[in-house]
């Protein structure tokens, strides 16, 4: 398996789960706990390709994996965040399209007073004046591409 670069990030959250699962120090995780580890990072993954990889690392069935291929492993189903970023935005802007009826690249803050109500029907009146007034800075009324994707990403 090939080792892709990955971020200090998700080496730091490997290495801590790896030490969290590596509970008696002997620098090895069972393979039976892999499944179980990556559904408690939240990762997508299907349970056959899962047990190919180990397979494949582990072909003595020893069912236990060192750091270097625990971190080979989770590294497959640690979707880079860049592809998070962009599958967002393109979310937000096909969103944003949707509401921009007249496609003049801009919505008006009506509007966007009326999508945020649908997002949280719990926010006030005041509430949505403050979010609004935060976004339109220019009191234009309007809000542009650029000013949703700030407001949506926070």
């Amino acid at each position: 398996m090939e080792n892709q670069a990955i971020s200090e990030e998700k080496l730091q959250i490997i290495r801590k789960t790896f030490a969290m699962f590596d509970q008696e120090k002997t620098g090895f995780v069972p393979t039976n706990k892999i499944t179980g580890i990556l559904n408690t990072l939240d990762l997508k993954f299907s349970e056959e390709d899962v047990r190919l990889k180990i397979k494949a690392i582990d072909p003595n069935k020893e069912g236990k994996l060192n750091f270097t291929n625990f971190m080979n492993i989770l590294s497959c189903y640690m979707v880079d965040d860049d592809d998070d970023d962009e599958a967002m935005y393109q979310e937000l802007k096909e969103a944003f399209r949707l509401y921009d009826r007249g496609g003049d690249g801009y919505i008006t803050t009506a509007t966007l007073k009326e999508i945020l109500k649908e997002l949280d029907n719990k926010l006030s009146n005041e509430d949505l004046d403050g979010i609004i007034d935060e976004i339109d800075e220019d009191g234009s009324g309007t809000v542009d591409f650029d000013e949703f994707m700030e407001m949506m990403t926070g």
